[in-house]
């Protein structure tokens, strides 16, 4: 009887001692949260299709020259791709635009070898969701990117906020279209226009020569001053004002027609004009191999301070 006593206060000793134990460390459990991958370069680069230059948000004081050409990059495969036009803007390589180089990107570093402005390294930092910085130690200079896909890109904004961009992508406007109404001006004799890219980016030239013409054979026989402006509550109205110092300043509304078409009201006569864009320019190459020294910069959308202007 003494020993059944002593192996029932035993077990029932064990059990207790085992139920305790069973307790405090049911008790002691931590779960832990799981814990987030960060993600890659490559996953960042690659999370949107396009990715737009905000260039007024630049700060420094350097310029790196691929990035001050192109209104969108784009990361695919190692190809770097930009929309260095307004012409053909959404459609040009289905909205990617053109190869303009290779870049390699590790450790949150983005090499780039650009196929004209050469090799440039930047330290990537993510900002928002949609939002990256490039920073280039050579020049301590930022460049921001804003991400968007295709299908929700506004090419539309793109292209009517940069109008002065498009006027300087042909190397003539030739007049193909005067209106029979209209009062006669001096204008009506304006056959070439042109708009020069580079410099403070408000040059313009214009020429009388025979309607035809070769644009590498147009005398430009005037070389003045113009603006271009927005319209209150039409946003693809644009304003266009020509200093001439023989007519004073010659104002226009400005529509596009579509690529390669303007027209221009001539409010003072009732006139309308319409000129064709001679010569595509293609901000990289051409098939002559032939670059043009364009960049994207901060502007002023009015004619002011003009210089003094002379018919040759």
């Amino acid at each position: 009887m003494k020993t059944i006593k002593l192996l029932f206060i035993f077990a029932l000793s064990a059990t207790l001692f085992t139920s305790c134990y069973t307790e405090t460390l049911v008790d002691t459990i931590i779960v832990e949260p799981p814990v987030e991958r960060p993600i890659t370069i490559n996953e960042l680069l690659n999370s949107y299709e396009l990715w737009y230059v905000d260039i007024n948000a630049t700060k420094g004081y350097g310029e790196v020259p691929f990035l001050q050409k192109a209104f969108t990059i784009s990361f695919i495969q190692g190809v770097l791709y930009a929309n260095n036009n307004i012409v053909g803007l959404g459609y040009t390589g289905d909205g990617f635009g053109i190869d303009v180089g290779a870049y390699n990107a590790y450790n949150m570093i983005l090499d780039v070898s650009h196929d004209l402005d050469g090799f440039e390294t930047f330290d990537v930092y993510q900002i928002n969701a949609n939002t990256i910085e490039l920073y280039n130690p050579r020049l301590d200079t930022s460049y921001f990117l804003k991400g968007y896909q295709r299908k929700n890109f506004d090419y539309d904004f793109v292209f009517y906020d940069n109008i002065h961009y498009f006027l300087q992508e042909y190397e003539a406007w030739e007049k193909t279209f005067t209106s029979e109404y209209g009062a006669i001006n001096e204008f009506d004799h304006e056959n070439y226009l042109q708009f020069l890219a580079g410099g403070n980016d408000t040059t313009f030239r214009s020429s009388k020569d025979e309607l035809g013409l070769n644009p590498n054979y147009i005398f430009w026989d005037y070389t003045g001053v113009y603006g271009v402006g927005d319209v209150d509550n039409d946003f693809y109205l644009k304003t266009l004002t020509l200093d001439y110092d023989f007519m004073g300043n010659e104002y226009f509304e400005l529509t596009v027609i579509d690529d390669e078409t303007i027209e221009l009201f001539h409010p003072s006569s009732k006139t309308v004009y319409r000129f064709l864009g001679r010569g595509y320019i293609q901000y990289l190459k051409t098939a002559d191999g032939k670059t043009a020294e364009k960049k994207r910069k901060f502007r002023k959308d009015k004619v002011d301070n003009p210089r003094e202007n002379t018919r040759v």
